[in-house]
């Protein structure tokens, strides 16, 4: 064959790629990543974690190949997580990993097309943004903003994009509860009319990083970055490591734990926030110093508004100090449960004939009927993200980063589970009875919007 007519052919072959791109919405930079030898997605990792390392990686190695992703870089302000980073993923990809000191320099080296975000809770909102405005598709951990300010930036430079932004509430990708999600929205549950949330645990280490605080010197990492908007404070390498145990660097129990469980209150109510919330609880058990509390009870009011609830309560509670590492959701309805633990809906509780007939109303029970028949088991143990909810989270992700379809949890997610998570935290710090301001989008404690 002439090299003239294979010449031909060739780009009449890119051509009507092209215009098939074209026709099913694909970007610019999805066609160039389709294409050819530059079919590869190229991922940056934004702060080389624990979660990074146990939970993201397992999930993207089983997929990594067959969808041309590649790993290429660590950014990570820490050199010896940077370090540790590198040489980890060198191991799993097979080739040399680029490790850079911040993010400025692994946007500046244009080298990544998307990132994974595990940085400190109250980074997750600003890494993101940062990521998005350089061009990139994110897989950001929850809760994703630990002030309004920082979720108000976000969400309008997330927007604003054509980026791809997978928030990491995985219950979203779970067949169990997109199943509940569905019954609940056909009308078939009823109105919600209350939502029992716990998470508890017996994990003295929980959070805690006494080997690695013993290891962490101030000159080997970049303390000014660690704190980016936060008020400037002292060095203490527990701060920076056992970031989960101190405001204002992450709001404990709320952010890490009812992020993911008031995330499928909005989603299978429509409701984006809670109307109001009051909290109760302290530092009962460990006292080491932590200031976030290790018992919590938080009571949220939510609508009405709409057909599937005429408004209901839920309430969120959770300790670290007793538990049986199973986290339970429970959605209640005058017909009976929706209950996530069991995968089940049961008319259990529901209205029966003897006390309506005395209120000459008509009985009202659910059916009894498995959600799924897929067992999915949701733990509460450190690192369980190679589970199959995060399994199938990130496969969404990497799915979405091909198609530029939305993903299951989009930045909305985020945006809406940081209010909540927001609200409590106000309510822990104030003892305030605290709501939502739709109009300026604050949130509210003592007639305030509240910061810190």
């Amino acid at each position: 064959m002439s090299n003239t007519r294979r010449n031909f052919i060739k780009q009449s072959a890119k051509a009507a790629a092209g215009t098939y791109i074209a026709s099913v919405g694909f970007s610019a930079k999805s066609y160039a990543n389709i294409l050819g030898a530059n079919d590869r997605v190229r991922v940056g990792v934004v702060g080389f974690s624990d979660r990074h390392r146990s939970s993201h990686i397992p999930p993207f190695m089983k997929y990594y190949k067959e969808m041309n992703f590649d790993i290429v870089a660590v950014s990570d302000i820490w050199k010896k997580r940077r370090e540790e980073g590198a040489a980890f993923l060198k191991g799993k990809m097979g080739h040399d990993i680029t490790a850079y000191r911040n993010n400025d320099e692994l946007f500046d080296s244009k080298s990544v097309d998307a990132v994974f975000v595990s940085t400190p809770d109250f980074q997750h909102a600003i890494h993101a943004a940062q990521a998005v405005k350089a061009g990139c598709d994110v897989y950001c951990e929850k809760p994703f903003a630990e002030t309004m300010e920082d979720n108000r930036n976000a969400l309008k430079i997330i927007k604003a994009s054509k980026q791809i932004v997978q928030i990491g509430s995985q219950r979203r990708s779970g067949p169990n509860y997109t199943a509940a999600a569905d019954f609940i929205q056909s009308g078939k549950f009823g109105p919600i009319t209350m939502v029992e949330l716990n998470w508890n645990v017996n994990q003295p280490g929980r959070w805690r990083r006494p080997d690695l605080v013993a290891q962490c010197k101030e000159e080997d990492l970049d303390w000014n970055r660690f704190l980016l908007n936060r008020p400037k404070d002292s060095f203490d390498p527990r701060k920076f490591l056992e970031y989960r145990l101190f405001w204002p660097y992450s709001s404990g129990l709320p952010g890490q734990w009812m992020s993911h469980q008031i995330d499928t209150v909005h989603w299978f109510s429509g409701l984006k926030h809670p109307r109001s919330v009051t909290a109760n609880g302290g530092i009962y058990q460990w006292k080491d110093g932590r200031k976030n509390w290790d018992t919590i009870t938080a009571v949220f009011d939510y609508g009405p508004a709409n057909d599937l609830t005429t408004g209901f309560q839920v309430v969120f509670s959770s300790r670290m100090h007793n538990g049986d590492d199973s986290p339970s959701e429970i959605y209640y309805s005058n017909g009976g449960e929706l209950n996530l633990i069991t995968n089940k809906v049961s008319p259990k509780g529901g209205m029966k004939a003897g006390p309506a007939a005395a209120m000459k109303m008509q009985p009202n029970l659910l059916p009894e009927l498995s959600l799924t028949d897929l067992e999915v088991k949701v733990e509460s143990g450190a690192n369980t993200g190679g589970d199959a909810l995060t399994t199938a989270h990130i496969k969404n992700w990497m799915d979405c980063i091909r198609s530029r379809k939305t993903p299951n949890a989009p930045v909305e997610a985020g945006y809406n589970h940081s209010i909540a998570t927001i609200m409590t935290n106000a309510a822990v710090h104030t003892g305030a009875k605290v709501t939502f301001d739709e109009a300026t989008q604050e949130i509210m404690a003592n007639g305030k919007a509240f910061k810190y």
